[in-house]
């Protein structure tokens, strides 16, 4: 565990600490918690193809507030979930630590883009502040994600987040479409040095 947190704090207890919301001024962007108006938002993008390929979500509206519920609730201290917002704050993707171990100081790291926010480093911008909170405030030596290796988009988000690549893992994760696919390992390690933006 990192010497930042006290052996006798809980995750929960550190997570709730925050923050919550997360500026990016620099990119016109904020992480925030989920809100109810987001909801149709989310129907859109969880019905999107490509979002439906990697990262599918529920498309009921009712069975969607159960699932913003469970994504603004960190009690656990396992994961941390933002909704990412434009200067309208207009929802255009989503980020999150997920399987946070902070005794190995470990998390990953998962994010998708909405169809109408891609193409803008939306994903990118998000995994590098969430990346940051994860070794500055949580303490964590090594944030990690993992992707299919046909997801082209999402090896593009990893890179231009800092994340090194370190491998490919073999039929390692069942997708929507019920085959295992190929995924890429990329990490970053705290000290590594951040990508110049692109």
């Amino acid at each position: 565990m990192s010497e930042d947190i006290a052996d006798d704090v809980a995750p929960a207890a550190v997570l709730a600490a925050g923050p919550h919301r997360i500026d990016l001024a620099d990119d016109g962007l904020v992480l925030r918690l989920y809100l109810p108006a987001d909801v149709p938002m989310l129907v859109q993008a969880f019905t999107d193809p490509v979002t439906r390929t990697w990262n599918p979500g529920p498309t009921d509206p009712e069975e969607l507030e159960a699932w913003v519920g469970s994504r603004n609730d960190w009690s656990d201290g396992t994961h941390a979930s933002w909704a990412v917002a434009d200067h309208e704050d207009l929802l255009v993707g989503a980020v999150s630590l997920h399987h946070l171990d902070l005794e190995q100081g470990d998390v990953e790291v998962g994010y998708w883009t909405a169809p109408w926010g891609r193409g803008r480093g939306v994903a990118s911008a998000a995994v590098r502040a969430v990346s940051a909170f994860a070794h500055e405030r949580l303490g964590c030596h090594r944030v990690h994600l993992f992707h299919a290796v046909e997801n082209i988009g999402s090896c593009g988000v990893a890179r231009r987040a800092g994340f090194a690549l370190e491998g490919t893992l073999r039929q390692s994760y069942r997708y929507p479409d019920g085959v295992h696919h190929d995924e890429h390992l990329h990490a970053r390690i705290a000290g590594d040095p951040w990508p110049s933006r692109q």
